[in-house]
């Protein structure tokens, strides 16, 4: 592994060094000076040269220029900057401290890594969220949520009222790459959806990319949702937490060895079950019943030098339903949840050159245990992945850099597993068995500054997927008796696909205020989640590609128009998108969930999506905040669907509306609010009722011909920091949020509801809305130690 190595930087330098004679690299580390934590994507930007680069995923920054004298500015959101001069006559190492900005009436930050990203960068549809901009942002029940806060940006829309899942650019909801400290999570919800896994007090740095995304992501067709970890603090403890209306958090962090070691710990966890418990009276047929989530995070890491750093992170998280019903003697628990556990270690091979090498555990489980009487019954479903991956960066020079590497996971799925026991009988049905696959994946990407206005960001991924056994085919006559099978040894390759996805971005700068960007990208997608609903719930199956299922494509093409104004304090962009994807999969028409192999129930079919982003941000002063808004469509058509006509998706929206401002009203006043506006959500209803036999029977629509009514509310939220005339060891902040102020009663889904008899010709059949939330207002208290 090392001679391998050795032999690519070998190759790289003399690359380099063959355009590179007489240069020298500046490289080191971007830190926040009170904590120690590496900082995401900070700027580095040598003045008067419009040369720069931005700091890697753990704050490295490399960049090599002529021998001379230079002013270089260090610039990260929300802390100061700092200029150095930098004599290079050598090759220069430095660790960069930035302290945080006192926020101040003149100037506020919403999220921007850098003030001009948007026009200088060659990545198109790529957001970075502040985590203080998304704690300050109103939520239900008072709990702060990554997940809602990008349901607010356009081209981004949510899976239902108050639900945490997220569509991008008229994708399936497991068409978003959704990576925490490198491990994918493959279900990001808590209460059945409507609130994700993400405790904010954790994370560090939040980025999603939209459309054209880099070749070091593969595995999914619509979006990467990249979310990092606090690493913990350096320097010194610190305990912080909150108390919310149905939820509590503790977070912990701070060095083991000063400035060499560091820990954190958070912890969330709801209450719901506690404060019900007690006006559910014993007497009732639903005591013991109730609900309750939790989340732990852990990271812990280790600097052994200034080339070697370990890192090892974790999460766990739980939902548990119980559900009992004395008088028909049932009772039912049902757990769901991942577990997660990342090990990297970076490696410095030389200033031109970073490594991380990455293992990855991954675990998603869903059961459903019951007892009725006598009879006990459990099933489960999941998918368990073991990966490794390698990836490098290397800088050949000031306007060029590459990124490199390999990865290979190793995946079982658990598909409707079940079994049971009957007094003394136990049984084991012969349904669905586990399935094993192996994904590999190579790739290259390279940004590269070709002139002053014209950059390009080209990468080439290779990856390939292969189901293996053991496994057993089963051949089945037109009645689905089994006839025949073949089956195959453990290892065995089952089938095998895989292809070569090129990315392809360039933007061209018109000015410095302004610019144009293209991109083109192609994606496989291997796995799949299979739903018959349109939220993301954990009864949901992942499902490999395998003899039956192909593998999803798509290729994505996007144009777009991005312009700052007034000193970069307003930015705006037009983006245009048009998506074509192949191999997408529904459940027949008519099916009823069984404990046969899912994939014996799919239909196949195509895709396409097509729409217009509108954004316009203020980025500084008291007031602000975005306007995004977005124009779409989203079809399907499959043969053995809808006659074969094509149909809009169940998360097509034809217009999408969300407003968002903050205003810094004194030292301890900060007022937010949020306004969302979209068009109703596609549905299939039943057009005709007829009597057969005395039963009435319902006749359906066209799929998804009809659509709900609008989608629209008004959230608000108040955050007041006391200012002590004292200095306190326990800082706080007080958060008043009110959900949907005006009490808008959104569409959750309609039903018909039968009243009358049709003896005497009585019978009524009416449409009736379920909705969920009316206005909520909550209270949440943070403190800091």
């Amino acid at each position: 592994m090392n001679r391998f190595i050795l032999c690519i930087y070998l190759i790289l330098a003399t690359l380099g060094n063959a355009t590179a004679q007489q240069k020298f690299t500046l490289s080191g580390y971007v830190k926040d000076t009170l904590s120690g934590e590496n900082l995401i994507g900070a700027t580095v930007s040598i003045n008067g040269q419009g040369k720069g680069v931005n700091s890697n995923s753990y704050g490295y920054f490399s960049i090599t220029l002529t021998p001379g004298t230079y002013q270089v500015s260090f610039s990260y959101t929300g802390y100061e900057p700092q200029t150095n001069s930098i004599q290079l006559d050598r090759d220069v190492n430095l660790t960069v401290n930035l302290s945080p900005r006192i926020v101040a009436s003149e100037e506020v930050v919403v999220y921007a890594k850098r003030k001009d990203g948007n026009v200088r960068d060659a990545q198109m549809g790529k957001v970075d969220l502040s985590i203080a901009q998304i704690k300050s942002l109103p939520a239900i029940f008072g709990e702060v949520d990554v997940l809602k806060t990008l349901q607010l940006l356009p081209g981004v829309r949510n899976a239902g009222e108050g639900n945490a899942g997220f569509y991008v650019r008229g994708g399936g909801p497991d068409q978003n790459l959704v990576l925490l400290d490198d491990a994918v999570v493959y279900n990001s919800g808590h209460l059945f959806g409507f609130f994700s896994i993400f405790n904010s007090d954790a994370i560090k740095n939040v980025s999603l990319i939209k459309g054209g995304m880099p070749a070091q992501y593969g595995g999914r067709l619509s979006s990467v949702l990249d979310i990092a970890m606090k690493d913990g603090n350096m320097k010194k403890m610190e305990v912080e937490g909150g108390i919310g209306a149905i939820a509590s958090r503790l977070n912990i962090q701070g060095p083991i060895i000063k400035d060499k070691a560091s820990f954190i710990i958070s912890a969330r966890r709801t209450y719901i079950d506690a404060l019900v418990k007690p006006f559910v009276k014993k007497e009732s047929a639903f005591y013991g019943s109730g609900y309750y989530f939790y989340d732990l995070n852990t990271k812990v890491n280790y600097k052994f030098s200034d080339k070697d750093r370990l890192f090892l992170s974790g999460y766990f998280g739980r939902d548990v339903f119980t559900f009992k019903n004395s008088q028909r003697s049932f009772s039912a628990n049902i757990p769901w949840g991942n577990a997660t556990a990342t090990l990297r270690w970076n490696h410095l091979f030389h200033r031109k050159l970073f490594s991380n090498t990455t293992l990855v555990f991954n675990d998603y489980n869903f059961a459903f245990n019951g007892t009725q009487n006598n009879l006990t019954f459990n099933v489960q479903s999941g998918i368990r992945d073991l990966t490794g991956k390698f990836d490098m960066d290397y800088y050949p020079g000031s306007q060029h850099k590459l990124k490199f590497g390999a990865q290979f996971t190793h995946h079982t799925f658990k598909p409707n597993l079940v079994s049971g026991r009957s007094d003394s009988i136990d049984f084991t049905p012969n349904n669905a068995q586990r399935k094993f696959a192996r994904e590999t994946a190579i790739y290259i990407q390279d940004d590269w500054d070709l002139t002053d206005q014209f950059r390009i960001s080209a990468g080439l991924r290779y990856s390939n997927f292969t189901q293996v056994g053991a496994y057993t085919r089963y051949e089945r006559d037109t009645d689905g008796n089994k006839t025949d099978s073949a089956v195959y040894g453990k290892g065995d390759r089952v089938k095998n696909y895989g292809g070569l996805e090129p990315r392809l971005t360039m933007r061209y700068s018109i000015n410095d205020a302004s610019s144009i960007k293209a991109s083109v990208s192609k994606n496989y997608q291997y796995i799949h989640l299979v739903s018959n609903a349109g939220n993301t719930l954990p009864t949901d199956l992942w499902v490999p590609s395998t003899l039956f299922v192909r593998p999803q494509v798509s290729w994505q093409y996007a144009a777009g128009y991005f312009r700052n104004f007034k000193e970069n304090t307003f930015e705006t962009s037009v983006e245009v998108y048009y998506k074509q994807m192949e191999n997408q999969i529904e459940y027949r028409e008519g099916y009823t969930p069984s404990l046969a192999d899912p994939e014996e129930e799919f239909v196949f079919g195509d895709g396409w999506s097509y729409g217009a982003e509108f954004f316009v941000r203020k980025n500084l002063g008291r007031m602000t905040g975005w306007i995004g808004y977005t124009l779409s469509w989203t079809y399907r058509k499959f043969p053995d669907l809808n006659e074969g006509n094509k149909y809009p998706a169940r998360y097509d929206r034809r217009h999408d509306l969300s407003a968002v401002a903050s205003y810094e009203l004194n030292k301890k006043w900060k007022l937010s609010a949020v306004f969302v506006y979209g068009t109703g959500s596609a549905t299939t209803l039943p057009e005709r009722f007829y009597l057969v036999n005395g039963v009435l029977t319902q006749e359906y629509s066209r799929i998804n011909q009809y659509r709900l009514p609008s989608y629209h509310r008004l959230d608000f939220s108040a955050t007041y920091t006391p200012v002590p005339k004292k200095p306190r060891r326990i800082k706080g902040h007080w958060v008043f949020s009110i959900y949907n102020v005006y009490s808008r009663l959104n569409p959750y889904f309609i039903y018909f509801d039968q009243t009358g008899s049709a003896l005497d010709g009585s019978l009524k059949v009416d449409a009736r809305q379920v909705s969920l939330f009316p206005i909520i207002p909550s209270v949440t208290w943070n403190f800091k130690l």
